[in-house]
């Protein structure tokens, strides 16, 4: 069994702290391509097809806007909401708004769906400041972990800038507040099914509320579909399908489709249809619902389908994500990504799924309930589970196939059987892996969450141990932090210690990050204990290695000494190389600041021979900055500058800014030293641009070193 994935290095003064522990990249290390320049962000989805009408509302939004370009330095409203019931087209009048005033705002647009209104978690404030912030190219490492914070970085990032912030499907006034730009010449529109009479009240927020379509206006949306022809000889049907459509846009786009694919039928010959089925559902319905209005039409088109399409129709509905890949609903199907996207287009050809890009596919929150409902009055109990369990399934194999490609020493717990689900052999590259895992990482916590909650629990635990790599290689630390936790809930509720101390030591890791030590300490002792008492050497030797790190950092050496030591014995006992040659270092950096140089050198050197035996070259890497740091200090700086050009390579090579720009910064030291400036000033540069990829502060340091004598 391979080790937990370790935390990697965090740099602070020039100084290298040894915060190698068991979670993945303790101090947010990168290993992607950064410092590249990004163009200004472009999020809206796609513009809405066969748009109809609604010139007033556009035209009211347009004078919104106007207003506040006038008034751009006092105290005009920036922000207006569209709201109005379900189904009513808020999203779509609010993208072909924001579409013909996209080259109003320069500097980008951005948006985020907050869910508000699915069967999933709807996503919060703090989680959509994150999206924000990345966007706009915010280093992971600089986003607070604060919702006030985050905020307010926000605010100071879209100073001086001109960008449209369009929020869908919020609920509250207090989700949306934090999102708003200070910014005079930002403008956010924000649409809802609440009025959002806070956000109008309190932070001035114009208003335009949505009603139904006008007979005529729904008349012109069905002619979009089926041709001028068929409504101008059947007028009275058209206005009568319009009436059985509640005159609602997301039901007129279900029926025009249908009458589409259906050229043969007559108008009249769909309103007799559509009339019957609203009989037979009235006598079923007792109560009126948010489908009311439209599940005759839903129910219309949905049994027009073959059993195939109805089956993947209801299944789809039991995924917690607001979009899906085909990928993904295979797993639900049971069947081919390529079938699953036939099913899915076809799906898509009369409006009941919308495709948003290749592959990838959204479903409306009204058209989601109601095959949500469909599948529970039609599916077995036993039908559903056996679906989501195969996605959720689906999740965890994949995620943990990116975990492997980003963390390749990281750590591995049995996981599930595949058995018929198409799981890749492998991503391509590290790159891949990075775009797949941000792409699907809110269905990743959802999936996480709706295993909890159907009681899934053995994928919960090893879902959230899977996902914490890379969720900590991002800097998500909030959902790093939550995700652990959820995955102990179920490990404790499931008796499953592997899962329970796997879970803890991944929270020691999580704490320690975040700044509470007490709580890291407790954990870590909590994975240790579990550990040896399950005889899981890897989880009992890094929970001793974290131990050992914090009474380090309290500068309690002679704890410190002793929990490596007990992880040395642990790991040695079970050959277990890479734990032995990291908590070596450990040993070796407390010898390094007793100035026991000799020993330092001794014990990095065979670490470092055990990490080239088995081919570990990023902590290889990692190992020869501690090698330099001895050598430097023993007047070795021909061998020291050989230990960290071979480093600063690897780092490069991976992407890993904040290891480049400390082998860098110490390489610029000692040609300083030696008297060459220009080569020393070369390598401090490349710090800089290391630095200032992450956000760094101290990059304005390397940068004065490059342009000036330096004291040393």
């Amino acid at each position: 069994m391979a080790e937990v994935p370790e935390s990697m290095n965090k740099f602070s003064g020039g100084q290298a702290e040894n915060v190698v522990q068991a979670g993945v990249v303790h101090g947010g290390i990168h290993l992607t391509s950064e410092g590249r320049s990004f163009p200004p962000p472009r999020q809206l989805p796609l513009r809405p097809n066969r748009f109809v009408n609604r010139r007033v509302s556009l035209a009211t939004l347009d004078d919104i806007l106007a207003e506040t370009d006038k008034g751009a330095q006092s105290e005009t409203v920036r922000v207006s909401t569209v709201s109005g019931p379900p189904g009513i087209g808020k999203t779509a009048l609010a993208l072909q708004w924001s579409y013909g005033v996209r080259d109003c705002f320069p500097d980008g647009d951005l948006y985020v769906d907050m869910q508000s209104y699915g069967t999933g978690a709807a996503i919060n404030a703090f989680q959509a400041l994150d999206v924000f912030l990345r966007a706009l190219d915010t280093p992971a490492d600089r986003i607070p972990e604060t919702l006030a914070e985050r905020s307010a970085l926000f605010r100071s990032t879209l100073a001086g800038k001109r960008v449209l912030v369009f929020i869908d499907n919020a609920a509250t006034s207090a989700q949306v507040r934090p999102l708003l730009p200070a910014a005079s010449d930002c403008f956010t529109i924000v649409t809802s099914r609440s009025s959002l009479p806070g956000l109008v009240a309190r932070d001035g927020a114009a208003r335009v509320t949505l009603d139904v379509l006008t007979p005529q206006e729904s008349i012109d949306l069905l002619t979009r579909f089926v041709g001028t022809p068929a409504t101008a000889t059947e007028l009275t049907a058209a206005a009568r399908l319009a009436e059985l459509c509640g005159y609602l846009p997301i039901a007129l786009r279900v029926v025009g489709e249908r009458a589409f694919r259906r050229g043969h039928v007559s108008l009249q010959e769909l309103v007799d249809e559509l009339e019957g089925e609203q009989e037979r559902l009235d006598a079923l319905q007792s109560l009126e619902d948010e489908l009311s209005d439209t599940r005759a039409v839903f129910s219309w088109s949905y049994n027009t389908l073959d059993e195939e399409h109805r089956r993947c129709f209801r299944v789809l509905g039991l995924h917690a994500g607001a979009e899906f890949s085909s990928d993904a609903a295979a797993a639900l199907l049971g069947t081919s990504p390529a079938d699953a996207k036939k099913l899915l287009l076809a799906l898509s050809s009369v409006s009941l799924v919308q495709e948003i890009q290749a592959n990838r596919f959204r479903m409306h929150d009204l058209l989601r309930s109601y095959a949500h409902e469909r599948s529970a009055a039609e599916d077995p109990i036993r039908l559903r589970t056996d679906a989501v369990r195969r996605m959720l399934t689906w999740y965890l194999l994949v995620t943990d196939k990116c975990r492997q490609t980003v963390l390749p020493y990281s750590a591995e717990v049995p996981l599930l059987p595949a058995r018929d689900l198409y799981i890749p052999d492998s991503f391509i590259s590290r790159t891949a892996a990075w775009r797949w895992f941000e792409r699907e990482r809110l269905n990743i916590l959802s999936a996480l969450q709706q295993a909890l909650d159907i009681g899934q629990l053995d994928i919960a635990w090893k879902l959230a141990l899977s996902a914490s790599g890379p969720l900590e290689l991002r800097s998500y630390w909030a959902e790093w932090e939550s995700s652990a936790k959820a995955g102990l809930s179920a490990a404790q509720m499931l008796g499953d210690e592997l899962g329970e101390a796997a879970s803890y030591l991944i929270l020691g890791d999580a704490s320690w990050r975040i700044g509470r030590t007490g709580d890291a300490y407790a954990q870590y002792e909590e994975a240790a204990d579990i550990g040896a008492r399950i005889d899981v050497f890897w989880i009992e030797g890094f929970a001793q290695r974290g131990m050992g790190l914090l009474c380090q950092e309290s500068e309690n050496d002679v704890a410190a000494f002793q929990h490596f030591e007990e992880a040395l014995r642990i790991f040695r006992l079970n050959g277990h190389q890479r734990g032995e040659g990291m908590s070596l270092l450990s040993v070796a950096k407390l010898h390094h600041m007793q100035r026991d140089l000799v020993k330092a050198r001794e014990l990095v050197e065979r670490a470092l021979q055990l990490f080239s035996e088995i081919n570990d070259v990023w902590t290889l890497a990692w190992g020869k900055l501690t090698y330099a740091s001895v050598l430097i200090d023993m007047k070795l700086d021909d061998q020291a500058t050989g230990s960290l050009q071979e480093a600063l390579d690897v780092f490069t090579d991976f992407g890993d800014r904040r290891s480049e720009a400390a082998a860098a910064e110490r390489m610029g030291e000692i040609l300083y030293r030696r008297g060459r400036i220009d080569q020393a000033k070369r390598y401090w540069a490349q710090a800089a641009d290391a630095l200032a990829a992450i956000g760094d502060p101290r990059q304005e340091d390397m940068r004065q070193r490059t342009g000036e004598a330096w004291d040393g």
